[in-house]
């Protein structure tokens, strides 16, 4: 089913001084783009019907509820969406207060929240630079809530410097306990040239160590069992009936339609990504101007991505896919590279489903690097 992603994608706020005013002085302008670019990609999910919608990729909830009412409307006029439709916005827990968020349930379609709280412990957000504190990311929670919000899901970090694993128990139960109904868990990936980099390499924090970091997700694993959640990828969990359609949308492949400055768009064939700054975006649309680049996608990057993507969930490799989609080649191929990750205890399968166990988990990088097309 046709999905859109990311219709919002321009990261317009901030709190640093004149980038915060200027960057708003754009909005207008924007959402003129955006609906240019609405009208020229009319055709690329090819009429199905719009399962879920997701404003994300910045901070969308600077815009007001009229502009996202707005919005969802023209993708409505344009598209055929589904009554059940997930329309999801993405906020920090600092940007969102009572009024807004009451706003936003009852004069709009979203009907999700997904909050980047990161952490509900103070030393840790001082660490990643964060915004808010721990009392406002408990508070954002329960404002949602008071909302009428019965479908949120909050973003933790994992495997920060001096986070143990009690640290890490706090936040799972805090998170698991606060009547969420999904929950993405990252491990802290620290980027070359980035603030945490350059602390790290003065010796100003440490890396945690790889034993701490299987302690922290295997226990993931189980207080997500113990409170009801469905491991169903490496980093989502979920309570039953509410896994996000958005992100399963990515990992089954699935044709999706992004919209707007940084968006990227798949048909299966083909994969597309605009430019990401915004004013060459507006710019661009203004001018009637490619505001894009693209790629074909090969039959062995085809082959790999679903491995990749399918790996990654409950839901796994299916070899009757493999055989319909690439031949009996390569299914045989697959057997026989996967029959040594099954007698470690890996891989588990399901009839003519291949997905990887808790411990395959850990080292999923390398089973699929294993498994891909050189």
């Amino acid at each position: 089913s046709g999905w859109l992603s990311r219709p919002v994608h321009g990261r317009f706020g901030g709190r640093n001084g004149n980038y915060k005013t200027t960057m708003l002085v754009l909005i207008p302008d924007f959402l003129s783009a955006l609906n240019k670019e609405f009208e020229l990609r009319r055709e690329y999910l090819q009429d199905e019907i719009v399962e879920t919608i997701y404003l994300g990729g910045g901070t969308p909830s600077v815009l007001s509820t009229d502009q996202i009412r707005d919005i969802a409307e023209k993708i409505r006029q344009i598209h055929p969406v589904s009554r059940d439709c997930e329309i999801t916005v993405e906020a920090n827990p600092d940007d969102l207060n009572e009024a807004y968020l009451k706003h936003l349930r009852d004069e709009t379609p979203v009907n999700r929240l997904s909050i980047g709280i990161q952490s509900f412990n103070d030393n840790d957000l001082a660490i990643l630079r964060r915004r808010h504190n721990a009392g406002q990311a408990v508070s954002c929670i329960e404002a949602s809530q008071r909302a009428g919000f019965t479908n949120i899901s909050i973003d933790l970090m994992y495997g920060l410097p001096g986070m143990d694993i009690n640290n890490w128990n706090k936040n799972l139960k805090t998170a698991f306990s606060s009547g969420i109904q999904h929950l993405s868990a990252y491990h802290l990936t620290i980027e070359p040239g980035t603030e945490l980099s350059r602390m790290a390499s003065r010796g100003l924090l440490k890396e945690t160590a790889e034993q701490e970091s299987t302690r922290q997700f295997m226990l993931l694993g189980e207080l997500a069992a113990e409170y009801g959640f469905i491991h169903y990828e490496i980093s989502n969990l979920a309570k039953e009936g509410l896994i996000s359609k958005h992100n399963s949308g990515y990992w089954l492949q699935q044709i999706y339609l992004g919209v707007g400055p940084a968006a990227h768009s798949y048909d299966r064939l083909s994969r597309q990504w605009n430019v990401s700054d915004v004013r060459k975006y507006i710019n661009a649309l203004d001018k009637g101007e490619t505001f894009f680049e693209s790629e074909e996608l090969d039959e062995g990057t085809r082959y790999n991505e679903y491995l990749m993507v399918s790996l990654r969930t409950m839901w796994g490799v299916n070899t009757d896919v493999i055989r319909n989609s690439f031949g009996d080649e390569e299914v045989s191929r697959f057997l026989n590279e996967i029959q040594r990750f099954l007698s470690e205890g890996l891989v588990v399968r399901k009839e003519g489903t291949y997905s990887l166990s808790p411990a395959g988990w850990l080292i999923s990088d390398y089973i699929i690097g294993r498994l891909i097309r050189n």
